[in-house]
């Protein structure tokens, strides 16, 4: 089917302008007094209907060739889910100097993911904190990321499991965690909030 319609749009290529005009003038011009007034007049309509339903026929044609061969391709990500729920971390440094949110991985493979994902932000506007996030394996390896300047308002983060230098074996993992401390704060006391926390393919 895909040759004849590129058969019928080279013909439409080689009609010029004139052409047409002359086709469409026969159709509408034809005044001859050996045919019937009527017959003529359902022969023109006919002609008129035949063209322009192939025409239609071509723009429909081609039009689905072109969305078939030229629509955009969707990426998308497969979601490993550690926590969906909204986490609520509250420190208050007097006397202690850290605090921690952890979750159990449970010897979790990552081997085939590549991004650590989640939101975050902070409960006071006027605040400055900085997040230490820490992954730990099987063989007590452990690194850690941090983010500097939480935002006060939701924001997406997304950290690539390359940036975990410290890690050789993603086959095993015990634990992330979420980790503020006394000197990554401006403010010995307030709330950070963490969300969906995911990990990506």
């Amino acid at each position: 089917m895909t040759e004849y319609f590129f058969y019928a749009i080279s013909l439409l290529k080689e009609m010029d302008k004139k052409d047409i005009y002359e086709h469409l003038a026969k159709i509408y011009l034809d005044a001859s007094p050996k045919g019937n007034k009527s017959t003529t007049s359902r022969n023109n309509f006919l002609r008129l209907r035949f063209l322009v339903g192939g025409i239609a026929i071509l723009f429909f044609v081609f039009a689905t060739f072109f969305i078939l061969r030229y629509k955009p391709k969707v990426k998308t990500e497969v979601a490993l889910v550690i926590n969906p729920n909204l986490v609520r971390i509250n420190f208050h440094f007097d006397p202690a100097k850290k605090e921690v949110y952890s979750l159990d991985l449970d010897k979790l493979d990552l081997s085939k993911y590549r991004a650590l994902a989640f939101e975050i932000w902070r409960s006071q506007f006027e605040d400055n904190v900085s997040l230490r996030v820490e992954v730990t394996n099987a063989f007590k390896e452990t690194s850690e990321f941090y983010l500097k300047d939480i935002p006060h308002k939701p924001t997406f983060y997304k950290i690539p499991l390359v940036e975990f230098r410290k890690i050789s074996d993603w086959t095993e993992m015990t634990s992330l965690a979420f980790i503020i401390e006394e000197w990554n704060t401006k403010d010995k006391r307030g709330v950070i909030f963490v969300d969906n926390v995911r990990f990506l393919r």
